[in-house]
C-alpha cells in the first residue's frame, strides 16, 4: 500500500492515472447502456447489440497503421488531449442522432468516435514511462488493473442505472461529461518536452505516407528482434478473441438462458460480482508478483481464469454462473500485471507508441473477427455454452504456449540481455 501511495505522489502520474480511467469510462458507459437499448428494442434479433460491440472494436482496424506512429512522432500530451475533446463533440452528435432514431448515422457516430479514441491509450501508456521509474512500472500496471476492476463494478451498473433512469441520451451525456473531465486533467498535467516529444518535434505537414510507412515497419522490425515481445504479441491475438466474447457472452447468457425476464438485474449483480473479484485480485496480485516470477504469474492467471470461464457454460443456475466468474475475476489480474509490469521494461521509450501500434490492432482483429462470427452465427448456429468454451480454451491454450516460452525470459538478466538496442532501427 505504501508503494501505490508513493507513486500517487506523483502530480502527472496521479492526473494521467485519472484522466485514463475517465477517459475509459467515457469511451464504454455509453456503448454498454446502448448494447441494453439495442436488446430492449431488437429482443429477437442479438445481431444489433453485437453490432454495437464491433463499433467499438471495428475502427482500431482502420486507424492501427496511424496510431502508433503519431504517438511516437507528434505530442503526446496533445494527441491524449485532443482526443477527449473530440469524442466529446461526437458524444453532442449522437445525442441528436439517437432522437433522429436514425440508426446508420448512429452506428456511424460509434464507429467515429471509437476510431478518435483509439488514440488516446497509445500516447497515455507512451506518457507513463516517462513520468515514473522502471521501478515503478509494474505498480502503475497493478493500479491501472484496479482502474479496470472498478469500472468493472461501477461500469454496468452506472450504464443500467443511467438508462433506466434518464434513458440513452442520458448514459451518451454521461460520456460527454466524462470525456471533459479526462480533457482537463491531461490539460493541467505539465510534463517534459523529453516526455511528449521523444523523438524530437514533428508537425502533421512532416507526417507523410512514406515516414507513416517507414515508423510501422520500423515498429514490426523492433518487436521480430525480440523474442520475448514476439511471444507476448502471440496471446495478445487469443486475448482479443476471449475480450470479443466477453464483450456480449454475459449479457446473452443471462437473457437467453438463465434469467431472460430481468437479466439487466442480474447484470448489474454480476457486474458487483465481477468488479469485487477484479478487485480482491488486483490487491492479492500485486503482492504476488514479488513473490513469484512474472512468467509464473501469467501461467496461473491464465489457466485459472480459462477453466472457470469454460465452467461458466455449464453453470445451472446464476448462483453459480456468479460463483465461476468471481474465480476468473480474481486469476484475471495477474495475468494484466505481468504482462504490464513486463513490456514497459522491455520497450525503449521511443518505440513504445510503434509497438503499441501493432499490438493493439492485432488484440482488435481477433475481437472484431470474433464479435463479427457471433453476430452472423448466434444464436442459429452457436449456443451461448459454446462460445464460453471457446472463450475459457483459449485462455488455456494461451497458459500452455506460455508455460513453455516464457519462463527463460523471466529473470532480470535475461530481460536486460533482451531489450532492444534502439540504434539497430531507423527512427
Amino acid at each position: 500500500m505504501k508503494e501505490f501511495l508513493k507513486v500517487f505522489q506523483n502530480k502527472n502520474f496521479r492526473k494521467l492515472f485519472f484522466a485514463g480511467f475517465t477517459s475509459m469510462m467515457g469511451s464504454i458507459i455509453g456503448v454498454t447502456a446502448f448494447m441494453f437499448y439495442l436488446l430492449d428494442k431488437f429482443g429477437e434479433q442479438p445481431f444489433y447489440a453485437t453490432l454495437a460491440e464491433l463499433m467499438y472494436s471495428l475502427p482500431t482496424l482502420a486507424v492501427f497503421f496511424i496510431v502508433g506512429v503519431l504517438a511516437d512522432r507528434m505530442d503526446r500530451q496533445k494527441i491524449a488531449l485532443y482526443c477527449d475533446w473530440i469524442c466529446a463533440g461526437l458524444c453532442l452528435l449522437l445525442m441528436g442522432a439517437i432522437w433522429l432514431d436514425w440508426m446508420p448515422l448512429i452506428f456511424a457516430i460509434l464507429f467515429l468516435r471509437s476510431a478518435v479514441g483509439k488514440f488516446f491509450h497509445p500516447a497515455d501508456q507512451a506518457m507513463v514511462q516517462g513520468v515514473l521509474s522502471k521501478e515503478d512500472y509494474a505498480i502503475a500496471a497493478g493500479l491501472n488493473q484496479m482502474v479496470g476492476s472498478l469500472f468493472m463494478l461501477f461500469g454496468n451498473m452506472i450504464a443500467i442505472f443511467i438508462y433506466w433512469s434518464v434513458g440513452i441520451q442520458g448514459a451518451i451525456a454521461f460520456d460527454l461529461v466524462t470525456y471533459v473531465i479526462s480533457a482537463l486533467l491531461i490539460m493541467s498535467m505539465r510534463v517534459n518536452e523529453e516526455v511528449r516529444l521523444p523523438n524530437g518535434l514533428h508537425k502533421f505537414k512532416d507526417i507523410r505516407v512514406k515516414m507513416v510507412w517507414k515508423d510501422f515497419t520500423a515498429g514490426f522490425v523492433y518487436i521480430k528482434q525480440s523474442k520475448l515481445l514476439l511471444s507476448l504479441i502471440f496471446g495478445f491475438f487469443l486475448f482479443g478473441i476471449v475480450n470479443g466474447g466477453l464483450s456480449v457472452l454475459p449479457a446473452f447468457i443471462m437473457k437467453y438462458k438463465l434469467v431472460p425476464d430481468n437479466y439487466e438485474q442480474m447484470m448489474m449483480w454480476m457486474g458487483v460480482v465481477f468488479g469485487v473479484s477484479i478487485l480482491t485480485g488486483s490487491v492479492l496480485s500485486s503482492m504476488l508478483a514479488k513473490k513469484i516470477r512474472l512468467s509464473y504469474a501469467i501461467v496461473l492467471g491464465l489457466f485459472v481464469s480459462g477453466l472457470s470461464l469454460g465452467l461458466c457454460a455449464i453453470a445451472p443456475n446464476v448462483f453459480f454462473f456468479f460463483i465461476f466468474t468471481g474465480l476468473a475475476g480474481i486469476s484475471i489480474p495477474l495475468i494484466n500485471i505481468g504482462i504490464g509490469g513486463w513490456l514497459p521494461k522491455i520497450v525503449d521509450p521511443k518505440m513504445m507508441g510503434r509497438v503499441q501500434g501493432w499490438i493493439t490492432p492485432i488484440n482488435m482483429l481477433s475481437h472484431t473477427m470474433t464479435l463479427g462470427l457471433i453476430a452472423v452465427f448466434f444464436p442459429k448456429f452457436l449456443t451461448v455454452e459454446m462460445l464460453f468454451w471457446v472463450v475459457g480454451g483459449c485462455l488455456i491454450l494461451v497458459g500452455v504456449f506460455y508455460m513453455f516460452t516464457l519462463p527463460k525470459y523471466d529473470t532480470e538478466d535475461d530481460e536486460n540481455k533482451k531489450e532492444l538496442q534502439l540504434e539497430k532501427i531507423p527512427v
